[in-house]
């Protein structure tokens, strides 16, 4: 019998890009600055002076991301029950290609490299199940989208939300 399968984003959902601006941000303006600010706030307007930006676009930023807790256990375990593939939508940010592939080499050596999906566009994505921390790649998601939550998503309540990855697998498994 053929397994069901997912679709898992990589920022935001394995990769904590949250943390990572905090650190950036720390580092070049010495403000200490918690999540409770990024709260409500779209992703781009995160910090000041579009420091985002500068950041996404800065080498090893992707490379050097933290894993989201419980990640990768998680993952371990609902690839005993489905087909799991990463998708990320890396286009936009060309440095991130290689480090997002040496990123999942290291913390998800587990995910076979043809299940990686690096696009421009998520729709094109036919999975059962789609877990992403962006309704943009979730109202065009062809199975079940699953909103994994982050800050500039506080507000939506559109599609089915998990908070964290425990949650992800009292759903799923």
């Amino acid at each position: 019998m053929k397994k069901k399968s997912i679709a898992i984003d990589m920022d935001g959902v394995l990769a904590d890009t949250e943390s990572q601006y905090l650190t950036y941000y720390e580092k070049e303006h010495g403000v200490r600055l918690t999540k409770a600010a990024f709260h409500n706030v779209p992703e781009d307007e995160y910090l000041p002076n579009g420091s985002i930006f500068k950041y996404l676009y800065t080498p090893g930023f992707f490379r050097d991301l933290s894993v989201i807790e419980g990640a990768i256990e998680a993952v371990k375990a609902l690839q005993e029950k489905y087909d799991i593939y990463i998708v990320s939508a890396a286009m936009e940010f060309p440095l991130s290609l290689y480090e997002k592939k040496e990123w999942l080499a290291e913390h998800f050596p587990f995910i076979h490299w043809h299940n990686i999906i690096f696009c421009g566009d998520k729709s094109i994505i036919d999975t059962d199940f789609m877990i992403d921390d962006y309704c943009k790649n979730l109202d065009s998601c062809k199975g079940k989208p699953i909103l994994f939550t982050a800050g500039h998503n506080a507000s939506i309540t559109h599609h089915e939300r998990v908070n964290n990855w425990k949650e992800v697998l009292e759903l799923l498994l």
